[in-house]
């Protein structure tokens, strides 16, 4: 058993014997740490697994509660509104299909499963997703693709390794979404924040700071920005670019969730980079299954070598099996199927959604509604009792995001409720959404 199962078994059992109740804080990150003398992160990995299951949530600066409906016996997890989740609805992963393909997989490449490989990732498949990328009008060479265990690993490297424009600071939007937050934090990274609200972004102040701030890279959500829902124009996805060549300032795409966009003139701003100043990442976990683990990044030449040699020392190569069931999946064309299977659900929800909130009486509170996607986001004018908001709604059994954890301590703002429609059918949604605008016009002060 691996050491962040052992923590989770340590909760559960916690919560059987009564020892852990609702109300009551959690043991500390910290403290499990030392009691089963193991890194941070690992203890991270434990409480997130417990919050995807429903079971602990997490409060900005005080530590992690046990969720009250997993604490009543007499209640089911299906009784939970979980606005909060951003994995993708299980009813819709591709089990028996994937499957197939991890046994092709296995037949494929078994001489090779249990052996050290490229640490750029399975050669062949790096030449179906140079093919693949295509479709998103992303055109580049095989050479320039690095697959990583996941987004988060593709992320912490580029945060940690040096750039070659020799600049130190990080620039993330804010909000943003919270693992790079995260992230920054525990490698001790000098970030700046600059504001993104559901108009957009100060075109004028990036500029500034990518002139003044000693930016390394941008880190930015382009396409249905996490937590709010939004999606550049084309207009100004060109004028970041032009910013970012001008002032030697990288920028990392997170286009984690374009599977789901039903625009496909939608382009990314890869398509409009013309000298390698942006760094193009996507993840296959919103769109097929959490667990795969498995994201692509494009690089440009000048990092290749650094970034590898980074990613060699903290794993040395990515899964070989998922990597050889995502080659068969894509060259099949079952990916096809399924992602369009996905978008037409999405936007179908999304859709929903909007006909839903243009049903009730709202005052002081402005939506972003993209047409799919995963997130949408109210924001609130007036103040409000922002922590008195979630917690009655998880009493409601509601579960929302406190987005205070999409924000850096110094840009905290309580005015922005992400939505995400991820795990919520239209009836969870119908029954749901008047609660929230309810519960939200309640703490309006």
């Amino acid at each position: 058993m691996l050491k962040y199962e052992k923590i989770i078994d340590y909760i559960h059992n916690g919560i059987s014997a009564g020892n852990f109740t609702y109300k009551k804080k959690l043991p500390s990150i910290r403290t499990i740490s030392q009691l089963f003398n193991c890194s941070i992160g690992t203890v991270l990995k434990a409480y997130d697994k417990l919050e995807k299951d429903n079971i602990v949530y997490p409060s900005p600066k005080s530590g992690y509660y046990l969720l009250e409906d997993f604490h009543n016996t007499n209640s089911t997890n299906n009784t939970i509104i979980d606005f909060s989740s951003g994995v993708p609805d299980i009813e819709s992963f591709p089990y028996k299909d994937f499957q197939h393909c991890l046994n092709k997989s296995i037949d494929l490449y078994k001489e090779t499963l249990f052996t050290y490989s490229n640490p750029r990732g399975l050669n062949s498949l790096t030449h179906v997703l140079s093919k693949h990328f295509q479709q998103y009008q992303v055109f580049t060479s095989s050479d320039n693709i690095v697959i990583t265990s996941s987004s988060q690993q593709a992320l912490t490297l580029l945060s940690i390794m040096p750039f070659p424009n020799g600049k130190s600071n990080i620039l993330v939007e804010q909000p943003t979404y919270y693992g790079i937050i995260k992230i920054l934090e525990l490698n001790n990274v000098s970030v700046l924040g600059i504001e993104r609200g559901l108009n957009g972004i100060d075109l004028y102040e990036l500029e500034n700071t990518f002139k003044y701030g000693n930016i390394k890279f941008f880190y930015t959500v382009p396409r249905f920005h996490n937590p709010t829902g939004t999606s550049y124009s084309k207009e100004e996805k060109e004028s970041i670019v032009a910013m970012a060549q001008k002032y030697n300032v990288y920028i990392v795409e997170d286009d984690i969730v374009s599977d789901l966009d039903i625009n496909k003139k939608n382009d990314p701003m890869f398509t409009y980079d013309t000298t390698e100043k942006v760094i193009y990442l996507k993840s296959y976990s919103k769109i097929l299954m959490p667990g795969l683990r498995v994201a692509a990044l494009i690089l440009p030449s000048l990092l290749i070598s650094t970034f590898l040699n980074y990613k060699k020392w903290t794993d040395m190569n990515s899964p070989i099996l998922s990597q050889g069931a995502l080659e068969i999946y894509l060259k099949s064309g079952l990916f096809d199927i399924h992602r369009n299977k996905m978008s037409t659900l999405y936007c179908d929800r999304m859709t929903y959604l909007k006909n839903t909130i243009s049903l009730l009486q709202q005052s002081k509170i402005k939506w972003n509604i993209p047409k799919s996607g995963y997130f949408s986001c109210i924001y609130v004018d007036d103040s409000l009792q922002y922590d008195k908001i979630i917690s009655s709604l998880l009493n409601n059994n509601i579960k929302m995001l406190d987005t205070n954890l999409c924000f850096l301590e110094q840009n905290r703002n309580d005015h922005y409720f992400r939505i995400s429609i991820s795990n919520v059918n239209e009836e969870k949604i119908k029954k749901g959404i008047p609660i929230v605008i309810d519960t939200i016009q309640k703490y309006m002060i």
